[in-house]
């Protein structure tokens, strides 16, 4: 999964708005207790960083799994 897809992902989860601060703000415990934007900073893969959001947040984002 490339980052853009993450990103897309998120958007269409959580909304425009929101997606941009939810990367910024929410931590993740699967990351190790890091947002999204520190896990990718850090080196997680998208894909992975995904399925942390999807395990943390699975109502928002059973759409699009």
């Amino acid at each position: 999964m490339r980052i853009s897809d993450l990103r897309e992902r998120l958007t269409l989860s959580f909304g425009a708005q929101w997606a941009p601060s939810f990367s910024q703000d929410i931590a993740i415990s699967e990351l190790g207790s890091r947002t999204v934007d520190e896990a990718l900073k850090d080196g997680f893969e998208a894909a992975e960083i995904w399925r942390a959001v999807c395990k943390q947040c699975p109502i928002e984002t059973e759409k699009y799994k």
